[in-house]
């Protein structure tokens, strides 16, 4: 059964800058095996935002949005065997959640030089 659905469009740049800033918003926002793939692709910004997109999708097809007792970092996209993109919850974030019973998470990223999207599907 389906639990959610949600969808994500960000701007490249807006991701961009904010990862330009010393501010620790890259280790807020992705955990560290996130950093290290999206580091190591040609066009590292355009991963980080897709990736940045699949977490704000999550959250929509979650039906709440953020809240309170998880984080951004914890809800990490790493890749199967075969490259495909998958969510795994992590911490806090991942014994919050679980009392929405997540059985499957599917994702989606897209991204092009300006935009990146994502898309999640929640089943229980």
């Amino acid at each position: 059964m389906i639990l959610g659905t949600g969808i994500d469009t960000i701007e490249v740049a807006r991701v961009a800058a904010k990862l330009g800033k010393d501010n620790g918003f890259k280790e807020l926002v992705f955990a560290p095996e996130e950093i290290s793939y999206c580091e190591k692709q040609a066009h590292a910004d355009q991963h980080f935002a897709a990736r940045f997109a699949a977490k704000e999708a999550f959250f929509k097809a979650l039906g709440t949005g953020w809240k309170n007792g998880t984080a951004f970092n914890e809800v990490v996209v790493t890749h199967n065997g075969e490259g495909q993109p998958q969510i795994h919850l992590a911490g806090e974030t991942a014994v919050t959640l679980g009392a929405y019973r997540i059985g499957r998470i599917h994702v989606s990223l897209s991204h092009q030089p300006s935009i990146a999207t994502a898309i999640v599907i929640l089943e229980q």
